[in-house]
């Protein structure tokens, strides 16, 4: 079993151009801490061209608590989809386990060490701000690099997921090759797979109030043959079911702790939309703390009434066999409904990582990290419009590979930009201890140390055991956003592209600044 398996399982302002000077050096890192959101200082063009106000008229449609919290959902999890294959690796008893642990060993500290930065740097762009401020402008784009890569290699599964539940369920022209690759497959699939990408890619333009109370949509309507499905099985439930051994193999540990990887893992996306968050400093701490409540949930009671009410061996349990249980437990329409419910689960996940891609592109415009076309925003919507388009063209490119490391290298390079976010949350607690910080880990540093060890150890170890393709194509990736950092150096210093200097300007000083600071 291959990782490309377990990803298709679980998956898929213009800013106003600034005509004055920098800030004042003494107002320099206060430009930076603040230069959050666009939602204050956002023209109305659609082309993005200069406007004579400030006035942002989408300001009443900022996300608040319950769409944040299905946002993460789906950005993390999206429902038990996909799960199967950690009980076919190590039995049901250890999943259970590790659906009950990895949620809190690795998404608490995650989900932490993200509401203390968004809440202290609130502006859209999220973890590449955060490396921006602690390392500056080439970790920022670096970071940037790895985890939009990854993104838009998860959005591509998602369209051509949709198709292959159509052509099971009513159309086999567009079943096809293995996602996210499309390989060989007809006209049919291909212009399903299309059509999908830029009719969702449309409803992520409508606004992302809009997709925010969408996904509360899609989730609950997701979840509940779940929740049906558990209070059906409680009754049936045997505990010693969950005892029962992968017979005449070894248990599967690499696909095992992979499985939990894929299925566990985003919890940070959602912070490159913190500038769109009603009162982030608030919001995303309780965000963040219920989402790991649900996601844990929505994982682990499901599972222990599929297991425990049903007696089909470890070996049964392929992708979308929890439908099997489900038709087992509660008859063919509960099967259908959690069947239905993995293809609105897949639309689910795609709007919101497009909506984080999206976003992440805005925020590095915003930091001068790309030409600031990529921050225009819609003049009805206030949606970014060109980053949307440009992330639903990288992500449709990317469907069409037809290579099997393409979805090992995302897991790569999105466990690189992971320690390095670790490294960044430690070096602004270490270097900048006075940053304002509406909420903060209430922890001192040796301890968060220890916290941010755990995961990262997980990390190396999935970085470790990729083979040498994964190896060479991230390298490669790597030396491109290398790379790119410095043609977008190069084009803003011979002004070939327009970028947003004076937040450029204002972080050289204040980091400046704060080098001087550290002499004295």
């Amino acid at each position: 079993m291959n990782q490309q398996e377990i990803q298709t399982s679980k998956q898929l302002s213009q800013r106003q151009q600034q005509q004055e000077l920098p800030p004042a050096p003494e107002a320099a890192g206060a430009a930076v801490q603040e230069h959050t959101s666009q939602d204050q200082q956002v023209q109305g063009g659609g082309d993005g061209a200069a406007g004579g106000h400030h006035h942002h008229r989408g300001s009443s449609k900022k996300l608040t608590l319950l769409p944040l919290v299905f946002l993460i959902y789906f950005e993390v999890a999206g429902g038990p989809y996909g799960a199967e294959q950690a009980i076919r690796a190590a039995g049901p008893l250890f999943t259970l386990v590790g659906f009950l642990v990895f949620p809190f060993a690795w998404g608490v500290p995650e989900s932490l060490v993200t509401a203390e930065l968004s809440a202290a740097l609130p502006g859209n762009g999220g973890f590449v701000r955060w490396a921006d401020r602690a390392f500056g402008p080439l970790a920022g784009s670096l970071l940037g690099t790895w985890k939009y890569l990854s993104c838009v290699i998860n959005i591509a599964a998602y369209p051509a997921l949709v198709a292959d539940y159509l052509g099971r369920a009513a159309i086999p022209s567009v079943a096809g090759a293995a996602i996210p690759s499309v390989a060989g497959a007809g006209k049919a699939r291909t212009a399903t797979v299309v059509a999908m990408t830029v009719l969702l890619s449309l409803v992520n333009y409508a606004g992302l109030s809009i997709v925010g109370w969408g996904a509360v949509a899609l989730g609950l309507v997701s979840l509940a043959p779940f929740v049906l499905m558990t209070g059906i099985a409680a009754p049936k439930v045997r505990p010693w079911r969950w005892k029962v051994e992968v017979e005449g193999r070894r248990k599967d540990w690499r696909l095992f702790l992979n499985t939990l990887f894929w299925n566990l893992n985003y919890w940070d996306s959602a912070s490159t939309m913190a500038g769109e968050v009603e009162r982030p400093e608030r919001t995303f701490p309780r965000a963040l703390a219920v989402a790991v409540v649900l996601i844990a949930a929505s994982y682990l009671l499901p599972l222990m009434a599929a297991t425990g009410a049903t007696d089909a061996p470890p070996e049964a349990w392929t992708n979308g066999y929890l439908a099997d249980a489900a038709g087992i437990i509660g008859g063919s329409w509960l099967k259908y409904w959690i069947e239905a419910g993995a293809v609105l689960s897949s639309i689910g996940m795609f709007e919101a990582q497009l909506s984080s891609g999206a976003f992440q592109l805005l925020g590095m415009a915003d930091l001068g990290l790309l030409p600031s076309v990529f921050a225009r925003r819609a003049t009805r919507f206030r949606t970014p419009w060109v980053a949307i388009a440009a992330s639903s063209a990288v992500a449709l490119a990317v469907s069409f590979l037809g290579f099997d490391d393409v979805v090992a290298t995302a897991n790569f390079l999105y466990s690189l930009g992971t320690l390095l976010e670790f490294a960044a949350f430690l070096c602004l607690r270490a270097r900048q201890p006075d940053l304002k910080r509406p909420y903060r880990v209430p922890l001192p540093l040796p301890a968060l140390v220890a916290m941010c060890a755990v995961p990262s150890v997980f990390l190396a170890y999935v970085c470790a055991v990729a083979g040498w393709r994964v190896f060479a194509l991230a390298g490669a990736l790597t030396a491109l956003g290398v790379g790119l950092h410095g043609a977008m150096k190069l084009c803003r210093s011979k002004d070939w592209l327009r970028f947003n200097t004076a937040v450029v300007a204002a972080a050289e000083d204040h980091r400046a600044d704060a080098s001087d600071g550290d002499r004295v």
